[in-house]
């Protein structure tokens, strides 16, 4: 990203009235916009986030993990049962779409981008018999996976990104979209010698939702689906030229509460991360509009700053665009 917008960043004392990070409840915020920035399918692509009331966001620190912190006032879409813990997912790429959509987590107010590597925009391939994601991929907001721990069960260290979902409801959802899922069980991919799990999730939303309570529930009402999703992580890297991907516990997938544990595990090593007193060159940005305690909570005026900035670029950019369109 431009200077500019690194800039608008990094501001050092924040005096904006906001809630306690480690409060019961945060930021009351059910509905979310998306503000898309530069040309899509292009390096500069980038979709920004606002709260209901059009304060802008990251979806990764200001959006609650629970989705109880957030219904305050508000029934929830559908009931599924009373003591069911539900979480929010930040979907990033749509199924069935090959473009590999992620959160910045490195970008003020971290939007979502497509992943570049060696200077190309990343996509994923088809692997046969599949056509893309084959479900709906994205994270839990306020998860990070931290690359110093070596996770007990794996022996490996995290992936220094946020938790990923797989949410296996019929419904294709868009990039950008907050949606409410219910946990059922998790696989711990080894990608690249790093532990990166992947939650196995259902959109509270789905017709098979109040039917779905645990991963053996998936393997009854969705033959197959658990087996393809194993495949499809094993080989996803293969016609880039790497080898096969392996797992832990061989490939098993563990249990809904064992993926409530690890959820929360990866939870407190977020908090951990927005508390530190300062940021250190390229690591993870934790700006964000809400997290009081937290050192680099930014106000209203700095996190527009970055989108305004990051709006003068794009525009500069699809101006350029059309002008090599013209003289062609």
């Amino acid at each position: 990203m431009c200077s500019v917008v690194r800039a608008a960043f990094l501001c050092s004392h924040f005096s904006r009235k906001a809630t306690s990070l480690f409060s019961p409840h945060l930021r009351k915020m059910v509905h979310y916009q998306t503000e898309p920035r530069g040309r899509a399918n292009s390096p500069d692509y980038r979709i920004y986030f606002r709260s209901s009331d059009g304060t802008c966001i990251s979806p990764f620190h200001d959006i609650p993990l629970y989705a109880a912190d957030q219904q305050e006032g508000d029934v929830p879409p559908k009931k599924i049962k009373t003591n069911e813990i539900l979480f929010n997912m930040v979907v990033e790429v749509p199924r069935w779409s090959n473009a590999k959509m992620e959160i910045a987590t490195k970008e003020p107010l971290n939007p979502i981008k497509q992943d570049v590597k060696k200077g190309k925009l990343r996509y994923v391939a088809n692997i046969f018999p599949h056509k893309g994601y084959i479900w709906n991929y994205g994270a839990l907001p306020q998860t990070w996976e931290d690359p110093s721990h070596t996770d007990e069960d794996t022996k490996c260290c995290g992936d220094n990104d946020p938790i990923d979902v797989c949410e296996i409801g019929s419904k294709v959802c868009a990039t950008g979209q907050v949606i409410q899922v219910k946990v059922l069980g998790i696989l711990a991919l080894i990608d690249e010698g790093e532990t990166d799990w992947k939650v196995i999730a259902i959109n509270i939303e789905d017709p098979d939702a109040s039917s779905l309570n645990s991963i053996e529930d998936v393997r009854k009402i969705k033959p197959g689906h658990l087996e393809a999703t194993v495949d499809w992580f094993k080989k996803y890297k293969v016609p880039d030229g790497k080898p096969e991907n392996r797992f832990a516990f061989n490939g098993q997938f563990k249990d809904k509460d064992f993926a409530i544990e690890v959820i929360k595990a990866t939870h407190i090593f977020w908090k951990a991360l927005v508390m530190r007193k300062k940021m250190k060159g390229e690591e993870i940005i934790c700006q964000n509009s809400s997290l009081c305690d937290s050192p680099f909570r930014c106000s209203d005026a700095e996190a527009r700053a970055v989108l305004q900035a990051v709006s003068s670029d794009a525009h500069e950019e699809t101006l350029r665009a059309v002008l090599e369109m013209l003289v062609m």
